[in-house]
């Protein structure tokens, strides 16, 4: 027996599924051709097929890969702050430059527009990653209101909404005006943002 076959075909596995993510950017997953994905990778399709049982199967590999991407380098970075608004800053910071790198195509984005209407295991898996990540965030804002950093009647699900709509219009401007001016839009706008939610700002609303 080849001791090296198993290794050998994660290894396969792992080039096909580089492959696909960088296909599934441009084109989106619904665009993921198994023809077109073989030939990039020198295959034939019943070798693809051979690591990935369907085409759905693929595009669930897919988007399993992306939100590993999205937290090694949104997330998991920001850990090492302290818990409040220096996390919460460094996790938008770091969505900011995610946008940057994946400014021609955000897989998990047009995910979510590609299967906000359908049914099946990607939708299912669209909504729950972006639940998730929602749930992410909700948290980060709890330990900023706890901190006293943020007013005590912050809504943490109507802050991460905020949060997500300036990262959206991110992703739009980026592409339309430029990276670097849709980058100092957004950051700006958070700061606004953080700062309506400020203890100091409820004060000066109090009669």
């Amino acid at each position: 027996m080849n001791v090296a076959a198993p290794g050998k075909r994660a290894a396969t596995r792992e080039l096909i599924l580089d492959h696909a993510f960088e296909l599934a950017r441009r084109e989106g997953l619904e665009g993921l051709s198994i023809g077109a994905l073989a030939q990039d990778v020198g295959m034939s399709k019943s070798g693809v097929f051979a690591h990935f049982g369907s085409r759905e199967d693929l595009q669930l590999a897919v988007l399993e890969a992306g939100q590993l991407r999205f937290l090694q380098r949104v997330k998991w970075p920001a850990l090492k702050l302290p818990r409040g608004l220096p996390r919460m800053r460094a996790i938008v910071t770091n969505w900011v430059e995610w946008g940057q790198e994946y400014q021609s195509g955000c897989v998990l984005l047009t995910a979510a527009s590609e299967y906000d209407g359908r049914e099946g295991a990607l939708h299912d898996t669209v909504t729950k990653q972006q639940a998730g990540w929602r749930q992410e965030m909700c948290r980060a804002i709890g330990h900023a209101v706890e901190n006293g950093e943020l007013r005590d009647d912050t809504d943490p699900p109507q802050l991460a909404f905020e949060i997500y709509a300036l990262m959206l219009g991110l992703h739009h401007d980026a592409g339309l005006f430029g990276f670097d001016e849709a980058r100092r839009h957004t950051l700006a706008a958070f700061e606004r943002l953080i700062a309506s939610y400020s203890p100091q700002a409820g004060q000066r609303t109090a009669p």
